[in-house]
């Protein structure tokens, strides 16, 4: 019986990402038919597969009230989602990461804070250099950073839209050592990256000129990322665990299990074991879970 996946994509990937190119036959070779379709695509009939991929959703954080209702109609309709629908909108929203601190696990300090809070919690963080991020955004859209209390922290902020955002002290060791970021499937480490900011910037992100080079993580890294799945409810089947090395110890960034760039074509080999992932997460018994 032939067992038909849809690749979800964004209409700026129709024909996804090139990086996700490979994964079309890597999933053919492991026993299914991928199909790429666009998942604001009214026309298609998403009850027709046994399951859906998220692939270069790239869109969700601009779209987000679209996109979980998105979420609801597959969840109506009975169509699986990789990862499953729970994970997704719990690890849609960042405030997942305060969540994370409470089960033990190892975090950059943050705090959340509302629009209409979020000079009060600024304030409080007075002379101290911190990062304001939106908690539902990716590429660091509407990200800051600069110096509590100061007027250049003051203007940028007034350009923020009102949303709930989170604040963090900036972690210099992302231009130092670099970002972490590593790659698991069903649970299991595969290969990593260190990015790191362009010149003169923060950001890691290639649109702001950050690069990404594969790396080995020291054994303590793997560790401290695995530990982090661990306190999911749910072994999810890909994960990027993103974070930074302090004083010795791993300290999670973000849990990337919507749509995150797994840096495929920088350890090929992983292109098997992803698709070989997602078929046996095709293959298990159906169910909606969510992280405890």
């Amino acid at each position: 019986m032939t067992v038909r996946i849809a690749l979800a994509t964004s209409a700026d990937h129709p024909d996804l990402h090139e990086h996700d190119l490979p994964l079309v036959p890597a999933l053919r070779a492991a026993g299914l038919e991928p199909d790429v379709r666009v998942w604001t695509d009214p026309s298609v009939d998403w009850s027709s597969y046994d399951a859906v991929l998220l692939r270069s959703v790239w869109d969700y954080h601009t779209r987000y009230l679209e996109f979980t209702e998105w979420l609801g109609q597959l969840d109506k309709a009975g169509v699986r989602l990789i990862n499953d629908s729970g994970l997704v909108r719990w690890n849609s929203d960042k405030s997942y990461l305060l969540e994370l601190r409470e089960r033990g696990v190892a975090i950059v300090p943050s705090q959340v804070a509302a629009g209409a809070c979020l000079r009060e919690v600024v304030g409080g963080l007075s002379g101290q250099e911190i990062v304001v991020k939106p908690t539902v955004s990716a590429s660091a859209l509407h990200t800051v950073r600069g110096v509590a209390g100061s007027e250049e922290l003051s203007r940028a902020m007034d350009d923020l839209p009102d949303t709930v955002y989170l604040v963090q002290p900036f972690q210099p060791e992302v231009q130092t050592d670099g970002e972490w970021s590593l790659m698991f499937f069903g649970g299991v480490y595969s290969h990593a990256v260190v990015k790191r900011p362009g010149t003169g910037d923060y950001r890691v992100q290639h649109e702001y000129g950050g690069t990404a080079e594969q790396a080995e993580p020291p054994a303590a890294v793997i560790a401290g990322a695995t530990e982090a799945l661990a306190a999911l409810s749910t072994t999810p089947a890909y994960a990027r665990v993103d974070g930074i090395v302090s004083a010795g110890r791993f300290l999670l960034m973000e849990l990337e299990l919507i749509e995150p760039y797994l840096f495929l074509t920088d350890h090929t080999p992983a292109f098997d074991t992803f698709a070989r992932t997602i078929a046996d997460a095709v293959r298990q018994p159906a169910g909606i879970s969510a992280a405890r």
